[in-house]
């Protein structure tokens, strides 16, 4: 299921990366890896903030959906 669906607080394991190659390739420069673990800490409006990594990013509700999880 796309990363947008994940349940907020739940750890994730990142399971493919879908997009155009630039996409992927910014995704992965992100933190965002096929095997990773990832979770959303909270919606806002049509962004999500997740924890990859230790850090939190914020990602738009369109690369949200490339991410499977």
């Amino acid at each position: 299921m796309p990363l947008i669906y994940a349940e907020t607080g739940q750890p994730q394991i990142i399971r493919k990366i879908g997009g155009t190659p630039e996409v992927k390739k910014h995704l992965e420069d992100l933190g965002f890896n096929v095997g990773g673990q990832v979770s959303v800490v909270s919606s806002l409006g049509d962004n999500l903030i997740v924890k990859v990594k230790e850090s939190r990013i914020a990602v738009s509700d369109e690369l949200a959906r490339r991410i499977m999880v």
